[in-house]
């Protein structure tokens, strides 16, 4: 397998004949001009509906001369585990839920960004965070170990100072990078991280349930992201929630990169098999 890491801005824009341009020369930059001929597998952050990944494939199909798929870059977690046609669950800088119903149609639970959404992910559990610890300080407790952290964590003297520097550092990045001080606080028994900890890991069950109340039909689940494989309380949390509510779900942590999912989707698209008969390159294009 090769593999290139490439910032997102050197392809992406708000074109999406732009994009395809500018991704498959990439992908000629990086694997040479014979990987247009071979299956390609993109899984792209951003397309969030089967309508934009049926856009941004249709205009890729204008510079490969093979079969080409383009998903929901969380829609590769499942394919690099092996499972097809299963959940995936992302908790990592923000979070998501992602499956293909019966006909193909891309489904997504969450993923709305860290203003509105992103339970369970870095940055949607420091804002959580924050709220539970401002609740506190006004109703005068200060003690817990969390407000401690993060008043340090965001250089804050009291309240009032906390909220103005999370609102004037208000980015995914910015708040998500402070999540370790929730699980440290957690660590050191403070019972309002272990709440939103909690309520975080619900959430991302949540999620799943969404889903499978919508018509997916599936009984496993793969999760990633980088908080949920490195944070065994969220984790556990989340895999006992799902299992007091789906008994007969299966549910797998990630374990590899993605980018195996994308050469193991490539591998099975339609007439992979004819074209040129040779293996699928799938370049990796991550921010």
């Amino acid at each position: 397998m090769s593999e290139q890491i490439v910032r997102t801005s050197t392809w992406r824009s708000r074109s999406v004949k732009q994009d395809a341009a500018a991704l498959a020369g990439l992908v000629r930059e990086c694997l040479g001009d014979d990987a247009l001929h071979r299956p390609l597998a993109v899984g792209a952050h951003g397309c969030d509906t089967t309508a934009q990944c049926l856009a941004l494939q249709r205009e890729l199909a204008h510079h490969v001369s093979a079969p080409v798929r383009v998903v929901n870059d969380a829609e590769l977690m499942p394919w690099s585990m092996r499972v097809s046609g299963g959940i995936g669950v992302v908790s990592g800088t923000g979070s998501i839920a992602v499956a293909r119903d019966e006909r193909d149609r891309l489904m997504t639970a969450g993923g709305w960004g860290w203003i509105l959404g992103d339970e369970g992910g870095a940055s949607g559990i420091v804002r959580e965070a924050t709220r539970a610890v401002l609740a506190e300080l006004d109703r005068g407790r200060s003690s817990d170990p969390l407000t401690s952290r993060l008043l340090a964590g965001f250089d804050a003297a009291d309240g009032a100072e906390l909220a103005m520097a999370l609102t004037l550092s208000s980015s995914a990045e910015s708040w998500g990078g402070r999540a370790g001080e929730v699980f440290a606080a957690a660590d050191e028994g403070s019972p309002v991280a272990r709440r939103v900890i909690d309520e975080a890991a619900d959430q991302l069950a949540l999620l799943v349930e969404c889903l499978l109340g919508r018509g997916v039909r599936t009984d496993q689940v793969v999760a990633g992201g980088a908080v949920i494989q490195a944070q065994s309380r969220l984790r556990d949390r989340f895999l006992d929630a799902l299992k007091a509510a789906h008994p007969g779900i299966t549910v797998s942590i990630l374990d590899r990169a993605p980018v195996i999912g994308a050469i193991a989707l490539a591998a099975v698209s339609p007439d992979a098999e004819q074209a040129h008969h040779t293996q699928p390159l799938t370049p990796e294009a991550t921010s």
